[in-house]
């Protein structure tokens, strides 16, 4: 099963969520939950609501969150990850010890708006190309300690992840070429050090290096701040030998443009960097 078709679930890990969001809690909390300790500990009903319409993603965080405090609390979710939902819409109700609900609340909510946010933007991109072969992308450009959350956010929201890092794909850029003496040379290293299965992929500026990528027996190109006009020549030149990526100067204004050249793919830095988080709010009911 290549990346590109592994459900969101392939990128859930147990022991890295635990990980994560314990560094989370310890930032949060500390040596303890001072004004918890105002509150008498007793079995408490609280409910999740959403304040917008949203992409709902992060229920295996949120819930980490609340089981690290205490095991014996109980969640019950009323919407799938990745389905959306509208506002004023409970999302899940919890009930158990009042203290480690407050403790865990901001922590929990933290994670499901942060991936909620991930999830909505990616379904807003998505839509923009649907009814084309073009596929969004996301990038390396996430929150530090999140990376792959936020990629099974994109997966969520209807996106497709590029490499998940530095290990497991190869993208050939301009100070690699420089470094190589040519592109060539470039890709040829790449291979030899590489698993077979491992994507190749080389950053092209003009139709000139696409050339030379073409020549040298490139999978995909990344064709980079591509003007908008020169794009169906370099989606012709490419033909069915060679996968085409976008990149560079790409808002959710042009992405219909953009796909409707044919190119294969386009990677949107924004889906992961530029997030709002959505309104969610937790109250007690009784």
């Amino acid at each position: 099963m290549t990346r590109d078709v592994q459900p969101a679930s392939a990128l859930l890990d147990d022991s890295e969520i635990t990980k994560t969001v314990q560094a989370a809690l310890d930032e949060d909390v500390g040596s303890g939950d001072l004004t918890a300790a105002l509150l008498l500990d007793e079995s408490t009903t609280a409910r999740v609501i959403s304040r917008e319409e949203a992409v709902i993603c992060g229920r295996p965080w949120f819930d980490k969150v609340f089981h690290l405090l205490d095991q014996s609390i109980q969640i019950d979710w009323l919407i799938q990850e990745g389905e959306r939902a509208g506002p004023g819409q409970t999302l899940c109700q919890l009930n158990g010890s009042s203290r480690a609900l407050v403790t865990g609340e901001r922590t929990a909510l933290n994670f499901l708006q942060t991936l909620s946010g991930v999830a909505t933007t990616v379904r807003l991109h998505v839509n923009e190309v649907r009814g084309t072969r073009t596929r969004i992308l996301d990038t390396r450009k996430t929150l530090p300690g999140l990376r792959k959350a936020q990629k099974y956010a994109v997966r969520c929201g209807g996106g497709y992840n590029h490499r998940i890092g530095l290990y497991d794909g190869i993208l050939i850029k301009e100070n690699h070429i420089h470094a190589a003496g040519s592109l060539c040379s470039a890709l040829e290293q790449a291979r030899k050090n590489a698993d077979p299965e491992c994507m190749i992929e080389v950053e092209v500026e003009n139709l000139d290096q696409l050339h030379e990528a073409i020549e040298c027996r490139a999978s995909r190109v990344l064709l980079d701040n591509f003007p908008l006009e020169m794009l169906p020549v370099a989606v012709t030149q490419a033909g069915d030998v060679v996968e085409t990526e976008v990149s560079g100067n790409v808002i959710l204004e042009n992405l219909a443009q953009i796909a409707a050249t044919g190119v294969d793919y386009i990677s949107v830095g924004a889906l992961t960097k530029n997030i709002r988080a959505i309104d969610l709010s937790m109250r007690f009911i009784n």
